[in-house]
C-alpha cells in the first residue's frame, strides 16, 4: 500500500488544527512546502483510508503511514498492557506523534506530545505558548483540570484565574479566559 508520508501526515494534522486556529495552519503550509492544494489532498486521501474496507485498521494504518516508530515502549495501565510508538515530523521539531494502543493493534489515543530531550518551555496560568506546549505540559500544573470536549481531536484544561487552554491533536492552540495574555 502507497502510504501518505509524515510529511502529508502533517497536512492531515493541520486540517482539524485549521478549525481552531487557520491563521496558524495557513502559515506552517510554506514551511511544509505545500498548497491548500495539497494540504485538501492529504485530508481527502487521509478520509478514504479511514472509511476504505481495504485499508489497514488501527495501529496498522498509521504504521503504513508514518513508517516504523523512532521508539517503541512497551507500559502498563491498570491490568491493561499498551505499547506507546512515536514518530518525528518535519513540521513539529520539538513533538512527536505518540500512538497508544492496545490488544490487536487497536489505536487508544494519538497525539503530539513533547520529543525525547526536548526543551520543555516555562509553562504557568498567564505563560502559555501557542504551538510549543502540548497537553502533558499544561496538564501538569497546579490547579489544571481536564475538561470535556466532546470532540476526539480536541482537549481543555483550565487552570486557575479562568484561564482555559485548547488543543488540537494534543498540540495547544489558544489560550484564554479573564486572566489570559
Amino acid at each position: 500500500m502507497r502510504g501518505l508520508a509524515r510529511r502529508e501526515f502533517c497536512l492531515v494534522l493541520l486540517r482539524r488544527m485549521a478549525d481552531v486556529r487557520p491563521d496558524l495552519a495557513a502559515e506552517a503550509l510554506p514551511r511544509l512546502g505545500a498548497t491548500r492544494g495539497e494540504a485538501h489532498a492529504a485530508h481527502t486521501r487521509w478520509q478514504a483510508l479511514q472509511h476504505s474496507r481495504r485499508a489497514p485498521r488501527g495501529l496498522a494504518l498509521r504504521t503504513a503511514v508514518l513508517g516504523p516508530p523512532e521508539e517503541l515502549e512497551d507500559r502498563r495501565f491498570g491490568d491493561l498492557d499498551v505499547q506507546v510508538r512515536r514518530w518525528p515530523l518535519p513540521l513539529w521539531p520539538h513533538q512527536w506523534w505518540e500512538v497508544v494502543s492496545g490488544p490487536g493493534g487497536a489505536v487508544l489515543h494519538e497525539h503530539l506530545a513533547r520529543a525525547p530531550g526536548s526543551p520543555v518551555p516555562a509553562a504557568g496560568p498567564h505563560r502559555l505558548l501557542v504551538w510549543q506546549h502540548v497537553l502533558d505540559d499544561v496538564a501538569g500544573l497546579p490547579g489544571a483540570r481536564g475538561a470535556a470536549t466532546g470532540v476526539p481531536t480536541r482537549s481543555e484544561v483550565h487552570l486557575p484565574g479562568g484561564v482555559r487552554a485548547v488543543f488540537v491533536w494534543g498540540l495547544l492552540q489558544r489560550v484564554g479566559g479573564p486572566d489570559a495574555g
